[in-house]
């Protein structure tokens, strides 16, 4: 596994905001090693480069005595598509982490398991999803370790070492890793790629 994160800067990344006004460093920066994103406003840091299969683990938590917020962990993500682009996405929203969900009607599951749902959004277009299988979040402020395995069309999300989520039927095909930032403070670290 290689770390995506080298802990000082954000080389390798690139990024997408609802206001391109606000620079980077506004919304993403490094802290002693831990990625912190204040999530105002809404948009995505990715990678510059593009993943199909691989193994992701990470941890997040909700600043501490802060108000837990919304974000995710997006990839097959297709640059230049918004903020809240047309990407699969790990929700990490609290109270839903390990859903997984299709924006702009990115295929996912297709009616084809338990726990699917679909719908319209105003700022996302088509939205399906499954939901997670279990409850596995930690209080906002502890770290929740978070590890996705992408294999074609098959997502596993296990968060702090339960599967809460086995979806199959998501699209195939390559595009960045991205981090969202969605109203409300969120650290990331040990952000670690394996093929």
């Amino acid at each position: 596994a290689v770390p995506l994160l080298n802990g000082r800067n954000l080389d390798g990344w690139t990024h997408v905001l609802a206001d391109p006004a606000v620079p980077r460093e506004q919304v993403w920066s490094m802290r002693d090693g831990v990625l912190v994103c204040t999530g105002t406003p809404i948009g995505v840091l990715y990678t510059e480069k593009n993943y199909t299969n691989f193994r992701l683990t990470l941890e997040y938590r909700w600043a501490p005595g802060g108000k837990p917020g919304n974000s995710g962990i997006m990839s097959r993500l297709k640059p230049g598509t918004g903020a809240l682009p047309r990407t699969v996405e790990v929700q990490l929203q609290h109270g839903n982490a390990g859903d997984v969900i299709g924006l702009w009607g990115f295929p996912i599951a297709q009616g084809g398991q338990a726990r699917w749902f679909e719908r319209e959004s105003k700022v996302a277009g088509r939205v399906s999803g499954v939901k997670k299988v279990v409850a596995a979040e930690k209080e906002p402020g502890e770290w929740n370790r978070v590890e996705l395995e992408a294999r074609d069309g098959r997502y596993t999300v296990s968060l702090n070492g339960q599967l809460v989520n086995d979806v199959t039927g998501v699209e195939v095909r390559a595009g960045p890793i991205g981090l969202q930032s969605e109203g409300g403070e969120i650290h990331f670290r040990h952000v670690m790629l394996a093929p």
